[in-house]
């Protein structure tokens, strides 16, 4: 203790800590929705120790990147459990993430005085889809080194987009330079993403959690420390996320996989069908869904763009989608929406599965660019609890 003592007098490290992470008061009412947070912390610590023991036997080399991985997976002591726990960690962050959005889209937290955190969120979600999508490409398998060739020429639907393109590759194709730099993107990334995170924390802290209710706390009687009650709460969810992790990992390490990936990139030979992770697929499925190429690019940057912009488009006063009677319906029609894109993205497109996809995007940007403006000026305002300590619903 007297170590401890004076370390925090010069340098008040765990004075900070107590207060931000123990005595950090928090609305008493939060339930299991708000665990995802926490976990997403978890999984983003998980992503960066085991990508730095892989990229300790990684060789970022277009002749040598999917031996190495075969040689972490069969030769390097635990190297296949450190490379499914990176891979299968990917997609949990993901489950996490989407889960974390979700609870905030349907609770308004993003409304003032929120907007600046959920705007950081939304930034650390394009991070995260540019370190997944950089890393995905780095097995360099038949579905890696393809799906940076589509994504990548994405960019040339802009003007003056075929440099971009040159500059992303390092060169005339996806080659060997393409693959030295996504590897340094994919190890400086995650880093970008703790910086941005640290920033979300103290946007967190500044105002507090937004909460089930959608009111703000008043008394300290609507709040309790955060330790122990809610590391006690975060503890249970973290026990529930490792055993749906673990089971993937030990049981079905290669679930969220590509069967093609497992295939050396082989530039003469196209699979059939080229699909993208399956976080991707929903966006995926906007780009595709519209015939021009530059219209299919723009929609699928503004389906993340309308995300960060949403505290402008919705300025109904009630925060909590539990008062208000339209939205909460409406919501599940946009969860609803996003699974069926999701779907749609994974199949071909032709047939049906266009006319869906294309309908399924009409609707994404109708929810955004009318409903909820709609809904701000014309949803009935219904009375609210009194407090967070007292929850009736005020006459």
């Amino acid at each position: 203790m007297s170590l401890i003592k004076w370390i925090d007098h010069r340098l008040p490290v765990f004075t900070f800590m107590k207060k931000e992470l123990v005595e950090y008061q928090t609305p008493k009412n939060l339930n299991y929705m708000w665990n995802f947070g926490s976990l997403a912390g978890i999984c983003l610590v998980i992503m960066i120790i085991t990508g730095i023991f892989l990229a300790m036997h990684y060789v970022p080399h277009v002749d040598k990147a999917f031996d190495s991985v075969e040689h972490i997976m069969r030769d390097v002591n635990g190297g296949w459990l450190i490379r499914y726990l990176h891979m299968n960690g990917a997609s949990m962050f993901f489950i996490v993430v989407y889960a974390h959005i979700a609870r905030g889209l349907y609770y308004g937290s993003y409304k003032n005085p929120r907007e600046l955190l959920w705007i950081l969120g939304v930034v650390i979600f394009l991070v995260m889809m540019a370190t997944a999508f950089v890393g995905y490409v780095l097995p360099w398998g038949q579905m890696s080194f393809w799906g940076a060739t589509v994504i990548t020429n994405l960019f040339s639907a802009f003007p003056g987009g075929e440099s971009i393109v040159q500059w992303l590759w390092g060169g005339y194709s996806v080659d060997n330079p393409t693959l030295n730099r996504f590897f340094a993107l994919h190890y400086l990334l995650p880093f970008v993403i703790v910086g941005i995170t640290a920033l979300h924390l103290v946007g967190l802290h500044q105002f507090g959690s937004s909460n089930p209710l959608g009111v703000e706390k008043k008394t300290k009687a609507d709040t309790i420390p955060f330790h122990p009650y809610y590391t006690i709460k975060d503890l249970y969810g973290l026990g529930i996320f490792f055993l749906v992790y673990f089971f993937f990992v030990f049981f079905a390490p290669n679930f969220f996989g590509e069967a093609d990936n497992y295939i050396t990139a082989n530039p003469l030979v196209t699979p059939e069908h080229i699909v993208p992770e399956w976080y991707f697929l929903p966006f995926y499925a906007i780009l595709r869904s519209i015939p021009d190429k530059l219209l299919g690019v723009l929609s699928m940057f503004g389906s993340i763009f309308f995300l960060i912009i949403l505290p402008w488009l919705d300025r109904h006063p009630v925060r909590s989608g539990r008062f208000r009677p339209y939205f909460k319906y409406l919501y599940w029609l946009l969860i609803a929406d996003v699974f069926l894109l999701g779907w749609i993205g994974s199949q071909p497109p032709e047939g049906i599965y266009l006319i869906m996809g294309q309908l399924g995007t009409v609707y994404y940007f109708f929810h955004f660019l009318v409903l909820m403006p709609v809904l701000s000026r014309y949803e009935p305002v219904l009375a609210l609890p009194e407090s967070i300590s007292n929850p009736k619903v005020m006459s």
